[in-house]
């Protein structure tokens, strides 16, 4: 395995963390008239995402369509995206979210930071359970989405787990 494929990973979902269900104070943006939530979308926060120094992986119902709608308006190439399973996994514990299981599966031991609206404890006992190597869930505020204040939380923290501020590693 090569050192590129051990940067940590982090999972992130749209609506929430990108998406702020608040509106934004004195923001004037270009309205979309197929959907007026696009208009909330900051353009900058790919490059900031980028610059993080770890691999990027899609955790939302958005699923492909993340890719093709809300990828080229904050400047973030084609990601890999978290598949929904079609199904509950059965033994999973009243109140975990689809994503938990999922994400520490697609991880297989990898350093981790999951971005997301919707974590809960049941989530954090489940994955501090199931996951052996580091991880961070970090809870984002749905109604301001990723702050300048969650950005140093994850910069942090991806740099503690072995990532490298400025993108992706050139082989």
């Amino acid at each position: 395995m090569t050192s590129a494929t051990r940067r940590p990973l982090l999972f992130l979902d749209i609506d929430g963390p990108l998406i702020p269900f608040g509106s934004p104070a004195g923001a004037v943006a270009p309205v979309d008239e197929d959907n007026p939530l696009m208009a909330r979308l900051d353009p900058g926060v790919g490059v900031r995402l980028s610059a993080l120094g770890c691999d990027l992986v899609r955790a939302t119902t958005w699923g492909e369509e993340a890719n093709e709608v809300v990828a080229p308006r904050i400047g973030l190439p084609r990601l890999p995206v978290l598949d929904r399973p079609d199904a509950c996994v059965e033994g999973s514990p009243r109140g975990l979210h689809w994503k938990a299981r999922t994400l520490v599966e697609w991880a297989d031991g990898r350093p981790f930071v999951w971005v997301d609206d919707e974590i809960n404890a049941v989530d954090r006992q489940w994955v501090a359970a199931a996951h052996l190597g580091p991880y961070l869930l970090h809870r984002v505020d749905p109604a301001e989405g990723l702050t300048d204040a969650d950005f140093a939380v994850l910069g942090v923290t991806v740099r503690s787990f072995g990532g490298r501020r400025g993108g992706p590693r050139r082989r």
